[in-house]
């Protein structure tokens, strides 16, 4: 087993996301470009191939192998053994960018033995970074895209969840809520009368969990493991889980299969 510095590896990965989002928001700023479509040179396309080789400048330091949304081909016999990888997503969020709402993530996890042990997801937009290190807790950090993180900032990070008085809360889709959905929800306005809805775009829809802004998160719709994996990372550093919806145990990584199953953040 490969060993490594947590402490070190969560300064690097949040440095990774802050250049990405600042590569990603040279993009997404520039007057020029209209968003519409994923082709083969269009502005989303620059953004996501930006971010991942500002990510991929820090990553490749560390020798340990990258599983990203944009080498999605490799492989599951160039990955199997790999019992320590990074799961990387460039830019998630593909319509909240191309709405222009600023709700998309930069998202990278340290994967150990198929679990999350260090996750960070980063909106460049509002430059609220959100960094989960497993047995040592869950922080929200305010950093611009492209600054310098320093240890000093981390340890001044706002420690996650936060005691918010509330009504019950799930995250979810206002307009696009689909049946099983509304369905599993009923046990909750059984319980609690009514249930708020919040609808984020991209894995903030977790990390409004870990930041105790929300109760449940119930995913009922294909997801990837580079849309999940820090987004997990976040949600258990903070004491929550994310399990399947079938079985309730935590989600697993680095499958032959990169498709998530459903699953739930409580």
């Amino acid at each position: 087993m490969q060993t490594y510095d947590l402490d070190q590896l969560s300064l690097l990965t949040a440095q990774a996301t802050l250049n990405a989002g600042k590569a990603i928001l040279d993009v997404y700023y520039n007057e020029e470009t209209q968003v519409e479509y994923k082709g083969d040179d269009s502005p989303l396309t620059q953004a996501d191939t930006k971010g991942h080789l500002a990510i991929m400048e820090l990553l490749q330091t560390t020798n340990i192998p990258v599983l990203s949304e944009e080498g999605k081909s490799l492989s599951y016999e160039q990955r199997k053994d790999w019992d320590l990888l990074w799961i990387v997503d460039p830019l998630d969020g593909t319509k909240e960018f191309i709405k222009r709402n600023g709700e998309f993530t930069v998202n990278i996890a340290l994967v150990e033995n198929g679990s999350p042990v260090l996750g960070v997801v980063y909106v460049p937009v509002s430059g609220e970074l959100y960094l989960g290190v497993k047995a040592y807790g869950a922080l929200k950090i305010n950093i611009e895209a492209g600054a310098t993180i320093t240890g000093n900032d981390i340890a001044n990070g706002i420690q996650l969840p936060l005691k918010t008085e509330r009504p019950f809360t799930a995250v979810g889709s206002r307009s696009h809520m689909n049946e099983e959905t509304t369905t599993f929800l009923e046990q909750y306005r059984e319980k609690h009368g009514v249930v708020e809805i919040l609808s984020k775009g991209s894995s903030l829809k977790m990390c409004m969990v870990a930041e105790g802004l929300a109760d449940v998160y119930p995913r009922f719709a294909p997801t990837m493991e580079w849309d999940t994996a820090a987004g997990q990372a976040v949600v258990e550093a903070a004491g929550f889980s994310m399990v399947e919806k079938e079985h309730r145990t935590p989600l697993v990584y680095n499958k032959e299969n990169l498709l998530n199953p459903h699953f739930i953040v409580l």
